[in-house]
């Protein structure tokens, strides 16, 4: 069967589903706004640790983020909220332990050590690299 370029890109552009673009951007808004306003709830309820609440709410987060991906019902609501499960926290513990389990079969060193950070490593090392080369603009700068 001979097409033309465009001729592929309608039959391509036919055979892919639709998006419902307004219903993902209303279920990501949502559950993103939803993590967020469970970060604020237990920054009211650490209150009375004063300057470490903060880290008392990181903490807590990364943990039910970590427990509910064990339990598989990160990917139910990933699934549902899609984006809106990338709060930076969150979405960010996630990506460190879905790896760690699901290579588990293969050893502690070769299976979860390594593959935990498969996807998170980028993140950090790239994270790493734009920090520093921001400190040195700002020194030279300054």
């Amino acid at each position: 069967m001979k097409m033309t370029k465009t001729e592929y890109q309608e039959y391509i552009k036919s055979m892919v589903p639709k998006s419902p673009l307004g219903g993902d951007l209303a279920r990501a808004f949502v559950v993103g706004g939803l993590i967020c306003a469970l970060g604020q709830g237990l920054t009211l309820l650490y209150g009375d640790l004063g300057e470490d609440a903060p880290t008392a709410v990181s903490i807590t987060l990364v943990f039910l983020s970590a427990l509910m991906t064990g339990l598989g019902l990160y990917d139910r609501l990933a699934r549902f909220g899609g984006a809106g499960t990338l709060v930076p926290i969150t979405g960010f513990a996630n990506a460190v332990a879905a790896p760690a389990l699901e290579f588990k079969t293969e050893g502690v060193i070769l299976g979860t050590a390594v593959k935990m950070f498969t996807i998170a490593g980028p993140v950090i090392t790239f994270g790493l690299a734009a920090s520093a080369a921001y400190g040195l603009i700002l020194c030279l700068l300054t």
